[in-house]
């Protein structure tokens, strides 16, 4: 699981849609922002008390939660960055809340990514940063939160109901979770979708960008993740059987094959896309071995 940064605890609010809906406002106004990180810090302190000595940095903005689990983290990493910037340094803990303006323009940080718009489950990241605490305090508090939301996480009525109004949505959830609750929420979802075998790609990707990592198991595309690439193998006819043992001579029967294999490979380039993990073809031809052309 991912760690923090020695100072702070990564969270996110999770916003659970009514089917079919949509929010009508993609971020909340600054007024509104500041109101919600009030009532947020109220209902996490009833749960931890001592979160009541950290800093809370919320973006008040809705994102799709695979850019929550990216690597580098940049939804959190945006909000480390607000709270340094941030003016009025005190001993004592500050809201600092992101909103769009009074003409509802959404700077940067706050932008979602608009290819991602539609699902579900949207997330609100947030950060809780104690300038005084030592890394293992920080962790501490990070498990202590991890085993408090997983069981009591529901926002109170008063929250969920300012949140639906603001944003102009249908909630019938607000709950929430740290940054490690979501990755394993991910992981179980992808597991469920019968895509466990892409997990590892991901978590390398976010964990161990440094490592080589291949996803080589038939019947499942032949991947490579290098350097921050994910490199898929598309292959000829004559190099998909040499690759994966096929020795059936009927054509017909081998394009059905490499149709649905080809289906395989661009819902796993959309997935490792989605978490923003760039994605790079190459072909191979021939009964050379293929992973030597990757």
């Amino acid at each position: 699981m991912t760690k923090n940064n020695h100072r702070s605890v990564r969270c996110l609010i999770a916003l659970e849609l009514a089917p079919g809906t949509q929010p009508e406002h993609a971020a909340l106004k600054r007024t509104e922002a500041d109101a919600l990180a009030g009532l947020l810090a109220h209902d996490l302190s009833l749960l931890v008390p001592e979160i009541s000595r950290f800093d809370l940095t919320l973006v008040a903005a809705h994102f799709d939660p695979a850019e929550a689990v990216r690597p580098g983290w940049p939804l959190h990493q945006r909000l480390i960055e607000l709270h340094a910037r941030a003016p009025g340094k005190t001993p004592d803990a500050r809201l600092i809340a992101l909103g769009a303006d009074d003409n509802g323009a959404i700077p940067q940080p706050l932008q979602c990514d608009a290819d991602l718009v539609g699902g579900a489950l949207r997330v609100m990241p947030f950060l809780l940063t104690a300038p005084a605490l030592d890394g293992d305090a920080v962790a501490v508090l990070e498990d202590t939160l991890e085993a408090q939301l997983l069981e009591r996480g529901m926002a109170r009525a008063e929250t969920a109901l300012f949140l639906q109004n603001a944003l102009g949505a249908r909630i019938e959830h607000v709950r929430y979770l740290t940054l490690n609750d979501l990755i394993a929420m991910t992981s179980m979802q992808y597991a469920n979708m019968g895509l466990e075998h892409v997990w590892p790609l991901i978590e390398s990707a976010l964990f161990a960008p440094e490592e080589t990592v291949w996803l080589d198991q038939a019947p499942e595309p032949l991947i490579k993740l290098a350097d921050g690439e994910a490199h898929l193998a598309l292959f000829t006819p004559e190099a998909w059987r040499a690759h994966y043992g096929d020795s059936n001579d009927d054509e017909q029967r081998l394009a059905r094959v490499l149709k649905y294999f080809e289906a395989r490979q661009r819902q796993i380039a959309a997935v490792l896309e989605t978490h923003g993990i760039p994605v790079v073809f190459d072909c191979c031809a021939g009964s050379t071995d293929a992973r030597a052309q990757l």
